[in-house]
């Protein structure tokens, strides 16, 4: 999928098509900001630690208590906005991915941690407005 394609079906799908949201209403076009972020340099991490809060996003592969291939994923900034260490942020992940038992030192050891960077883009209603 090119680039510019994919970015107006997500944003059309966001936008109306996210259960966990009501749709966008035309009245709520004024306050609304788009964020895209483009994921860059992906790494297999050695381990679980190894990747760097702030800077990288990390994507991990686990297997759930009935033995499925699970995955979840962060963006870089997610960890530094919500205060969390390295093993807090994987722990969250683990929980994003539907684990469900206790969270210990060989699950954690068990995941496959893939990291990456991103650039980020950011525009408002009226900044759109003004192109």
């Amino acid at each position: 999928m090119r680039l510019d394609s994919g970015l107006r079906e997500y944003a059309v799908t966001s936008a109306f098509d996210d259960a966990r949201f009501k749709p966008i209403t035309q009245s709520e076009l004024p306050r609304l900001s788009c964020s895209v972020s483009l994921l860059t340099d992906f790494e297999e991490a050695e381990d679980y630690l190894d990747w760097d809060v702030g800077r990288h996003g990390v994507w991990i592969e686990f297997r759930n208590e009935r033995g499925r291939k699970k995955t979840a994923t962060f963006l870089p900034e997610i960890a530094k906005e919500q205060g969390w260490t390295k093993v807090e942020t994987i722990d969250h992940l683990l929980m994003k991915g539907g684990y469900e038992l206790t969270i210990t030192s060989e699950v954690r050891q068990s995941i496959k941690l893939t990291r990456y960077q991103s650039q980020k883009a950011h525009l408002s209603y009226d900044e759109y407005m003004d192109m």
